[in-house]
């Protein structure tokens, strides 16, 4: 069922018109080989004017319409959490590469099951975890893996904001996969299984809104030679930093760490600040990264492994487990 990429432009297609989709597809104007083709979404009103804005060639107001479209090389699935799975199975089975945004899906079962139908159809799936490809988060990572400052013994990463709770937002709707874990924790705990592994031992605490979803959730993540503690809040806006201490030094990944931001390197009691220059949004490496994916014919990512998603799925079960949160 794949298609032969190689040398023209990869077309795109966006199911789920929400704000992720509007920053994915300003980013995408700023690839050269990439297009938008097409997009969907349960309201045409919504389709037609995404598309008018982003210059897209079609637009839908039926998901499965879409999926037939052969047209399309590859779609980025920004739907609610609760509706990956159904989107990414419908875009596999008709051959389009699923770019597929974080969380994967909402258990590990789910998660499972889209990577099996992806290899069954030999079709690319991706977890689009942006900040994997992020230039400043892949120089952090060189930093730990050559361990240019010793090992690693404590990690400091949370992500919170505040909103005003309101049961008509995604945001806060238990069935669509909404509160803290899922929706911001996952960050926290993506910088730790990235630069840390899994780890031997979970802590976790939560507490809730009145209707069952999470408000926030502390977790502390233990190794034989590393701590990690981590926290994600929806009633109080926190500094949304990642710190890691090292040996010989403190790396820190500044203000909203899980998106272009600067890095500082505190050693000595000096400071070197280093900056990346972004000019973009964020999303085009996650982007480039797939079509070179599709170019070369891989089903799967170097970088956003299954494994690796697999890992990340099955740490959040574990943690929702711990505090006894169910969808």
């Amino acid at each position: 069922m794949t298609k032969d990429h190689k040398n023209r432009r990869i077309k795109w297609g966006i199911i789920g018109l929400g704000n992720i989709a509007h920053k994915f597809a300003t980013d995408l104007l700023t690839i050269e080989d990439a297009e938008l083709y097409a997009v969907a979404s349960r309201s045409a009103k919504k389709a037609s004017e995404f598309a008018n804005q982003y210059e897209a060639k079609k637009y839908y107001n039926n998901y499965s319409e879409f999926a037939k479209d052969s047209g399309i090389d590859a779609v980025y699935i920004a739907t609610p959490h609760a509706m990956h799975k159904e989107n990414t199975l419908m875009c596999l089975k008709n051959g389009i590469a699923v770019l597929c945004e974080k969380p994967f899906a909402m258990n590990r079962e789910e998660v499972n099951e889209m990577i099996t139908i992806a290899k069954q159809n030999n079709v690319l799936l991706m977890e689009a975890l942006w900040t994997y490809f992020l230039p400043h988060y892949q120089y952090i990572l060189n930093l730990l893996k050559n361990e240019i400052y010793g090992k690693v013994t404590t990690l400091n990463a949370n992500f919170g904001f505040f909103r005003e709770y309101d049961t008509s937002s995604r945001l806060f709707n238990k069935s669509l996969g909404g509160g803290s874990l899922l929706d911001i924790g996952i960050y926290p705990i993506f910088a730790a299984l990235s630069t840390l592994g899994l780890p031997k031992h979970i802590e976790a605490d939560a507490t809730y809104f009145e209707n069952g979803t999470d408000a926030s959730c502390d977790m502390i993540f233990t190794s034989n030679n590393s701590t990690a503690h981590l926290r994600s809040s929806l009633l109080e806006d926190l500094s949304t930093e990642a710190i890691f201490q090292c040996d010989s030094a403190t790396l820190k990944i500044n203000t909203q760490f899980h998106a272009p931001t600067t890095v500082s390197i505190i050693q000595n009691g000096k400071e070197e600040n280093i900056d990346f220059n972004y000019n973009t949004i964020g999303y085009n490496f996650e982007v480039i990264h797939f079509n070179k994916l599709l170019r070369d014919g891989h089903t799967e990512s170097d970088i956003m492994t299954f494994k690796f998603s697999q890992n990340l799925i099955n740490t959040l079960d574990t943690v929702r487990e711990i505090i006894n949160l169910k969808y």
